[in-house]
């Protein structure tokens, strides 16, 4: 009977560590800064189109690797790899920056501005596939110049 109340108040102290950790290292996650900007198309994140409307970018791990998209209203989100970006100007604003192709727009890199990095995303297998059909084009330069262009939003740190 000892060992069962042992075992049973053993258990709840586990519980609630583990819920405190949690707690703990959700806050931190939320605690990081957003970038926020109004998107007035749909685009690409990942394999998923997202409509168009007001989103937030936010790391979900320390080092940014995962980084979180989502709508104002929590209708759609995607969490999505990154890696790190260097700029090869010296541009501080904050802002999101999409590839386009036609009439597709695919979310490429994230900068929160101030910093001197920003987070690239990986291609999408439908980016990929747009590429490499560009790439057989054997005209690419006169049809690639027209079809292809990069997109940069301003957006705001909160």
């Amino acid at each position: 009977m000892r060992k069962e109340i042992v075992k049973g108040f053993t258990m709840v102290l586990l519980v609630i560590s583990l819920a405190l950790v949690t707690a703990v290292a959700s806050a931190q996650g939320q605690s990081a800064n957003r970038v926020v900007s109004t998107i007035p198309f749909d685009f690409v994140v990942g394999d998923k189109t997202l409509p168009a409307g007001e989103y937030s970018v936010r790391g979900m791990t320390r080092g940014g690797e995962a980084i979180l998209i989502s709508e104002r209203d929590a209708k759609a989100s995607i969490i999505q790899m990154s890696k790190v970006l260097t700029p090869n100007r010296n541009n501080t604003r904050a802002r999101l920056v999409f590839h386009r192709y036609g009439q597709h727009y695919f979310l490429a890199e994230v900068w929160s501005g101030g910093d001197q990095t920003g987070r690239q995303l990986f291609r999408s297998r439908q980016e990929r596939a747009i590429e490499r059909e560009l790439a057989a084009i054997v005209s690419k330069t006169e049809l690639a110049g027209r079809t292809y262009e990069t997109v940069e939003l301003l957006a705001t740190v909160r």
